[in-house]
């Protein structure tokens, strides 16, 4: 699958799928995915997936992006915490 999304910092991609697959308990990032869905009950193929809704895709994205920006905010938590 193409990624569309373009990350500001290309270098970091690696990192953010670490990320992805850490927030997701999934082994790898391409796992995480399905892992959402599989928690959502939406049936997800690999391959093309043009038959599920627009609003099922969001809850598996959603799903896995909020959870990265949660796990960032603290981890930039923990580290401020640190510095004092």
């Amino acid at each position: 699958m193409a990624r569309r999304n373009k990350i500001l910092v290309p270098e970091a991609r690696e990192g953010l799928d670490r990320l992805k697959a850490k927030v997701t308990n999934a082994e790898t990032p391409e796992a995480a995915k399905f892992e959402a869905a599989k928690e959502h009950g939406i049936p997800l193929n690999n391959g093309y997936n043009g038959q599920i809704q627009a609003k099922d895709a969001g809850k598996i994205g959603g799903r896995i992006g909020g959870s990265m920006v949660k796990e960032m905010v603290k981890m930039a938590q923990r580290e401020l915490n640190k510095k004092q």
